[in-house]
């Protein structure tokens, strides 16, 4: 198991986010997240890189307790986080943003098997713009570079928050060729999506959430098969 999560709880002052929220992520999975807008897909994912903090609950990570650990523990220890902005820094070139993640993080220091080329290779077309600054990137490239960026950090499992929101079709198929080369470099995914048709396309298994509470853990297609499910996510 390489993140288990049990019995979750987040509040924002005394409204509750989360509501006991349990699941799991072997190594090598892609496992999605689905549900409508404000369901609480994002907010699983910011307690999980550390964003947010837990009322209670236990997270592990590599059986290690991460749960009151800082982001950059949390990192360090080998997670990586995309998130639904981008957050690509406007004043710096793309080369620069991707390259922050090695600055900050020596762990890849003397790893043989890490090679920055080869986290580019994900999505080539970074190559064409490693020199533009961020503020010239379309939503797209932001995206692109926001991914590669968190690759760079070298991690066992990339968070990805809404990575296909926005994206044009064609685009949306480049992105799902980008995933299975990520995982054919042994990284596992976690994602949030609200789509639950792109989800069925990437994932192995998905979770269901609504109302900050997981109501179905499974295959994705048992969740385009049902009527019932496909109502309460929106599809």
């Amino acid at each position: 198991m390489l993140l288990r999560i049990e019995n979750l709880d987040f509040f924002v002052d005394s409204t509750q986010i989360l509501r006991s929220v349990s699941l799991d992520v072997n190594d090598g999975e892609v496992v999605c997240l689905v549900g409508r807008n404000g369901a609480g897909k994002s907010s699983i994912i910011k307690s999980i890189i550390g964003l947010y903090s837990a009322r209670s609950g236990k997270m592990t990570f590599k059986d290690k307790d991460i749960t009151k650990l800082s982001s950059r523990e949390r990192v360090l220890l080998g997670l990586g986080y995309s998130p639904e902005d981008s957050r690509v820094f406007t004043d710096l070139t793309v080369e620069e943003n991707i390259n922050l993640s090695t600055w900050v993080n020596s762990k890849v220091d003397g790893d043989d098997s890490f090679s920055l080329e080869k986290i580019i290779d994900i999505f080539p077309e970074v190559k064409k713009f490693l020199n533009r600054k961020g503020l010239y990137l379309s939503g797209g490239e932001k995206k692109m570079v926001s991914i590669t960026r968190a690759l760079a950090l070298n991690p066992s499992l990339l968070l990805l928050d809404e990575s296909f929101e926005g994206l044009a079709p064609i685009v949306v198929n480049r992105f799902r060729d980008a995933f299975n080369g990520i995982r054919e470099m042994g990284i596992t995914i976690f994602m949030a999506e609200s789509n639950v048709r792109i989800a069925s396309k990437v994932a192995d298994r998905s979770y269901i959430v609504e109302r900050g509470e997981i109501i179905f853990e499974g295959p994705p297609k048992d969740i385009l098969q049902s009527e019932e499910f496909l109502k309460i996510v929106g599809g």
